[in-house]
C-alpha cells in the first residue's frame, strides 16, 4: 500500500514538474504608461485605463494576436521597467528624444507636441519672445522639454522651476509669473479652467517634439511589428478617429487658428 502510495505521490509531482517547466499560457503584451495624462492615458470612474493610448495598446494587441495587460507606474519608472524586461513597450505620450535614444528604441512617431504658454490675462506677454525682456517670470515644470528649451532660449533670472503643473499654472494665475510653458493640451484645458489666463499657441520651436512607442533596444523584431501596425493603423484613419472622439474640442480650436494637430505629422 505504502509503494503505491509513493508512486501517485511521485507521478503527481513529475507532472507538477512537467507543467512548471512548459510554455506560457498566454504570451501577453505589457504596456507600460502612467495613468495621468488625460485624455491619452487616463482611468474612468471605476479605475479603469481609458484614453487614446489604451485604445492604442488594444489595438496593438489585437494586430499582434496578443491579450493586452496596462502596468500604471510613474513615468519615471517607465524606461527603468522596459530595460528590465518587466514590460515590453511604453505608450506614454513620450516624447522621442536623443537622451532617451541611447537606452530604448523607438517606433515611427504617431504624433506630434508643440510647445505652448499659458499666459496670465494681465501680463502684456503675447509670445515666447516677450519673455525675454528684464523682469518677466516663466514658470517652468523641472525637467520637461518645456524646461529644457527655456534654459537654452531665456535668460536664467526669467525662470521660475516648480516641481508640479499645479503649482505652475497657480504661479500664473495669480499673477507671480507671466507664462508657464508646456504641451499645447495642457496649456488648453488650464486655460479654459483658469478665467485669469489665456494660451497662447502659436509656434515658436524650430522643430516639433514627435511622440513613439518605446521598445527594449534587443526587441528589434517587435519593433518591427509596431511600426507595421502604427503604418497600417495611420493609414486607415484610425489615429484622426481617436483624435476625433477624444480631442473634439480641442481640434476645433487648433483648426480654427490653422495650427496643425497632434496627429497631422507628415
Amino acid at each position: 500500500m505504502k509503494k503505491v502510495s509513493l508512486l501517485i505521490i511521485s507521478i503527481i509531482l513529475f507532472a507538477l514538474a512537467l507543467t512548471a517547466c512548459g510554455p506560457k499560457e498566454t504570451d501577453e503584451l505589457v504596456v507600460g504608461m502612467e495613468l495621468a495624462y488625460p485624455p491619452f492615458e487616463t482611468t474612468d470612474e471605476n479605475g479603469d485605463p481609458t484614453g487614446i493610448s489604451i485604445d492604442m495598446a488594444y489595438a496593438l494587441g489585437e494586430y499582434l494576436d496578443r491579450p493586452v495587460r496596462i502596468e500604471n507606474m510613474s513615468f519615471s519608472g517607465l524606461i527603468p521597467a522596459l530595460t528590465t524586461g518587466k514590460i515590453d513597450v511604453i505608450i506614454s505620450s513620450m516624447t522621442i528624444t536623443e537622451e532617451r535614444e541611447k537606452t530604448v528604441n523607438f517606433s515611427d512617431p504617431y504624433a506630434k507636441a508643440q510647445l505652448s504658454l499659458l499666459v496670465n490675462e494681465d501680463s502684456p506677454v503675447q509670445s515666447f519672445d516677450d519673455l525675454k525682456d528684464s523682469g518677466r517670470k516663466l514658470a517652468v515644470k523641472n525637467g520637461t522639454t518645456g524646461h529644457l528649451f527655456a534654459l537654452e532660449n531665456l535668460p536664467e533670472e526669467n525662470i521660475v522651476v516648480f516641481d508640479k503643473e499645479t503649482a505652475c499654472v497657480l504661479e500664473v494665475s495669480q499673477g507671480r509669473a507671466d507664462a508657464f510653458i508646456y504641451d499645447a493640451l495642457t496649456i488648453f484645458r488650464n486655460a479654459e479652467q483658469n478665467d485669469a489666463t489665456r494660451a497662447v499657441f502659436t509656434p515658436f520651436q524650430d522643430e516639433n517634439e514627435y511622440w513613439g512607442m518605446a521598445l527594449n533596444e534587443e526587441d528589434t523584431e517587435l519593433l518591427e511589428e509596431v511600426n507595421a501596425f502604427l503604418a497600417e493603423f495611420q493609414a486607415a484613419g484610425k489615429m484622426n478617429e481617436l483624435g476625433d472622439l477624444y480631442l473634439g474640442e480641442v481640434k476645433a480650436v487648433f483648426d480654427a487658428q490653422g495650427l496643425p494637430f497632434f496627429f497631422d505629422i507628415d
